[in-house]
């Protein structure tokens, strides 16, 4: 007989009344070596009992006849190897094919009751040649009228993990088939195998990764407590990464060279390298390279003797005699004039300087930590920076990570900012959803430090207490943005050209700073430098392109889009009160 399919059935098709037929292309051999390279091929791509074994039961259905397949694991199985397992622990069916999810909630069984249980008390197969006659089988899963009319057998072998019965693999089998229920109980016994390895190969992964991630867990923390203790707000796993290999590298004396963006917090790192030092209670002396005319650089590294040059009254101590025992922050390293690396170096190298305009050697002890965006090895290249200097100071690379790359970073950031900038000017300003949401989504080209300045000029400019989206991108208009065309400016410092609407040349402006990692600096314009009607002109002749109009109009995409926008909402408005 059959019966109606349940929406949630899956058993296998099989046809009532009449035997299955036997293969015409292939013999039952050679679906068995099929069978056995595709579970292989499985147990290949991936561990997980849960794809495996599933697989496999619809595969031992579909190729060789062996219907409803069922995994039944005992509760405890997974407990193998981390203390007694108990003998009476039921066992329950955890994965099967072509049984409904009812019928696998039914499938419980104690140890020894029935031949499922008898199977994994004693842990040897059994084959029943015909359930009708067999008052050992339960029917418990499936009842004997939801089953096909004729003889039907059920075959059990047991599953293993270190030796130990953990489970059943069973299935039905319809008598009348051209095989031998040998060959089926051999074949079965092969997959127990299989299955059981798979398991235990499972349980061991998900034991190691659940050991890794409990580290990690730990680690983390650590970290997370070392970033608060450095005044380093975030937790994302970039951040983490760097932090990390500061705390290995801070006890050491090695010079640390820090790489990343403008904006990412290099004299921040710079300083956690030094709190986290045994120097801490030392000076720690920063100095902006950039910051520095070429002509003083000398005497503010290394200090000066009385009447070294005009205006030297008396002996000056240099930078790194006052950083001595402790560190020495060189920011934008990089800029540092040719004719001084060598004296740099050699200071790096035995600790030694000579003051300008003196004689005698002072002995220095201090911890380098350098940091620059500008990537040396082009500067080596170019003859503008000492390779020997470079791989003296390329002792331990530490990169800091983008803000575009700490995504989960720039709430907490912001909030940093908000809270500090409320403070600071006696405000309580806050952020909606939307606002946030915004932030996150911004590629923040000026990294941590755009972030801050915005965040302080929405709590001056915003106009009420809780600000939104379009507040805060009303606000980067004020932010100079980088254009989508500009006539590369000559190395002398010429002006930059822009081109109006009307194709003509722009007044000349001061031609913008460039540093080789950022583009050239767009001016400020008012969001009112362009009449609606020069808008709608660009347009149309950049053929409703916003990119190439806003190019015309010597406009960023950004500055273009919002315009265009505020246009389209005066339109609505005027059509409103009109109506």
């Amino acid at each position: 007989m059959t019966r109606p399919q349940d929406p949630q059935d899956d058993r296998d098709p099989e046809p009532a009344g009449r035997p299955v037929p036997h293969p015409a292309a292939q013999s039952w051999h050679e679906q068995e070596r099929l069978l056995l390279a595709e579970v292989l091929r499985l147990v290949g791509r991936s561990l997980a009992p849960e794809t495996v074994v599933r697989e496999m039961l619809h595969l031992m259905s579909e190729l060789v006849g062996l219907n409803r397949g069922r995994l039944v694991l005992s509760d405890d199985h997974e407990r193998l190897g981390e203390g007694p397992i108990d003998p009476q622990s039921p066992a329950r069916i955890r994965y099967a094919y072509g049984l409904t999810r009812t019928e696998m909630e039914r499938g419980v069984y104690s140890a020894g009751e029935g031949i499922t249980g008898a199977v994994l008390a004693t842990g040897h197969p059994m084959i029943v040649q015909d359930i009708d006659h067999e008052p050992r089988f339960l029917q418990r899963a499936v009842m004997r009228p939801q089953l096909p009319t004729e003889t039907v057998a059920f075959l059990a072998v047991p599953v293993e993990i270190d030796g130990r019965c953990v489970g059943v693999l069973a299935c039905h089998r319809i008598r009348n088939r051209h095989r031998s229920l040998a060959d089926d109980l051999a074949l079965l016994k092969l997959l127990a195998t299989l299955t059981g390895q798979v398991l235990q190969l499972s349980l061991l992964v998900r034991r190691k990764t659940a050991a890794l991630e409990a580290q990690n867990a730990l680690l983390k923390g650590v970290l997370q407590s070392a970033a608060l203790r450095y005044g380093i707000v975030g937790q994302s796993p970039a951040l983490l990464k760097s932090l990390n290999e500061l705390e290995r590298v801070s006890q050491s004396q090695a010079t640390v060279m820090l790489l990343g963006e403008s904006g990412t917090g290099k004299e921040l790192f710079a300083r956690a390298v030094h709190l986290a030092s045994a120097r801490h209670e030392r000076p720690f002396i920063k100095v902006n390279c950039a910051a520095i005319p070429e002509s003083l650089f000398e005497s503010e590294l290394f200090g000066h003797e009385r009447g070294a040059f005009t205006g030297a009254a008396g002996a000056r101590a240099g930078l790194f005699e006052r950083a001595d025992g402790g560190t020495l922050f060189l920011d934008e390293v990089g800029e540092l004039p040719l004719a001084l690396q060598s004296k740099l170096l050699r200071t790096l190298q035995d600790g030694t300087l000579t003051r300008l305009g003196g004689s005698r050697e002072v002995h220095v002890d201090v911890r380098v930590v350098v940091a620059t965006h500008r990537n040396l090895i082009n500067e080596v290249a170019m003859g503008r920076f000492r390779r020997d200097l470079y791989y003296r100071l390329n002792v331990v690379p530490i990169r800091l990570p983008a803000l575009r790359e700490r995504q989960e970073d720039i709430k907490p950031l912001a909030l940093h900012f908000l809270s500090r900038a409320n403070q600071a000017h006696h405000r309580n300003v806050h952020f909606s959803e939307g606002a946030w949401r915004w932030l996150s989504e911004q590629p923040w080209p000026g990294n941590i430090r755009e972030l801050g300045n915005l965040v302080e000029r929405a709590v001056l400019l915003g106009t009420g207490p809780l600000l939104e989206a379009l507040d805060l991108q009303q606000l980067t208009e004020w932010v100079p943005d980088a254009p989508a065309s500009v006539e590369p400016a000559p190395e002398t410092g010429a002006a930059t050209v822009l081109s109006d609407k009307s194709g003509t040349a722009a007044p000349a402006m001061p031609g913008p700073t460039q540093s080789e990692n950022s583009a050239p600096v767009r001016d400020y314009r008012s969001v009112h430098s362009h009449s609606a009607s020069a808008l709608r002109d660009a347009m149309a002749r950049a053929g409703g392109n916003q990119s190439r109009a806003a190019q015309a109009l010597g406009l960023t995409p950004r500055q273009f889009a919002y315009r265009w926008r505020r246009l389209d909402a005066d339109k609505d408005g005027q059509s409103s009160t009109n109506g």
